[in-house]
C-alpha cells in the first residue's frame, strides 16, 4: 500500500510520499514514490506514485523518454493542464500495451499519481490523476489530494489544512498525518519524502527524507501524543 499527500496552499505547495512497497506480507521493499522534474527560473514539476511499482516506473520513464526535442512533452508544456494530459497519455498508452498480458495473469494495469508544481507565467496547480487517466484539480473549497491508504491521515488533514495556513504548520500537518497512517496500517512506512514549494520560486528549496528514527520526525510525534492525550484530560467530565 501507499500514503501519498499533495497540498496547495496559498503559500505554496506541499507533497510527500511514503516508501514502502509490498507483494505480500513477506515481501516488503522501500522505493522512492517522488518524482521532481525542475529546470529553475522555468518550473518545477512534482509526481508522487501509486499503484503497482511496475506500472508507475514505465509511466515516470516514458515521461522522461518523451522529454526529447520533439513536443509535446513535459519540458514544452506550457500549461499544468497540458502536463497532466502528458501523464495521462502515457498511462494510457502503456496500459494498452500491457493490459492484455497482465489480464492474462488475473492482473490490471494499475498505476494513479498525484501531480502539482508550477510553470513560470501560470500560478501554481495540483491535480490527482485517476488509474484511468482522468483526473481533478484542487479548487476553493479543496486544499489536499490524497492517493494510497488515505483514511487514517484524513481527519488530521481536515481539521488543520485550509487554504491560509503556512507552509510551516500545514507540513506539520501532513507529517502527522503520516504518523497516524502507519501507526494505523503496517503497509504504509518510513522513509517519507517531502518536498516543500514556495510560490512563484520556480526552483526546490526544501526537500528531505525522514528515515526510521529521525530526531525531528520523533519529537514532533512524541508532541503530538502528550498534547492529544492532554486535551483529553482537560474535556468537560460526562454527566450521567
Amino acid at each position: 500500500m501507499t500514503y501519498c499527500v499533495g497540498v496547495k496552499l496559498d503559500e505554496g505547495l506541499i507533497f510527500a510520499s511514503d516508501s514502502r512497497t509490498h507483494a505480500g506480507v513477506d515481501n516488503c521493499a522501500m522505493f522512492c514514490k517522488m518524482t521532481v522534474f525542475e529546470r529553475a527560473a522555468d518550473r518545477v514539476v512534482v509526481l508522487l506514485s501509486s499503484g503497482g511499482l511496475a506500472a508507475t516506473h514505465a509511466v515516470i520513464n516514458m515521461l522522461r523518454k518523451r522529454a526529447n526535442p520533439e513536443p509535446p512533452h513535459l519540458w514544452l508544456a506550457t500549461s499544468m493542464f497540458d502536463v497532466a494530459n502528458l501523464v495521462a497519455d502515457s498511462m494510457r498508452d502503456l496500459e494498452r500495451r500491457d493490459g492484455p498480458f497482465l489480464e492474462g495473469s488475473g492482473l490490471k494495469f494499475n498505476a494513479s499519481f498525484i501531480l502539482g508544481g508550477q510553470i513560470a507565467g501560470e500560478d501554481m496547480r495540483l491535480f490527482r490523476i485517476y488509474a484511468e487517466g482522468n483526473f481533478i484539480e484542487t479548487g476553493t473549497h479543496t486544499s489536499f489530494l490524497q492517493t494510497g491508504e488515505a483514511k487514517y491521515g484524513k481527519p488530521i488533514l481536515d481539521l488543520a489544512v485550509t487554504p491560509n495556513a503556512t507552509l510551516e504548520d500545514a507540513t506539520k500537518c501532513v507529517l502527522v498525518s503520516f504518523d497516524t497512517t502507519m501507526l494505523s496500517n503496517l503497509s504504509v512506512g518510513m522513509p517519507i519524502d517531502l518536498l516543500c514549494y514556495a510560490r512563484d520560486s520556480l526552483c526546490v528549496t526544501m526537500q528531505r527524507r525522514f528515515d526510521s528514527g529521525d530526531a525531528y520526525f520523533e519529537s514532533l510525534k512524541q508532541q503530538w501524543i502528550a498534547g492529544t492525550r492532554k486535551v483529553f484530560h482537560e474535556l468537560p467530565p460526562l454527566e450521567w
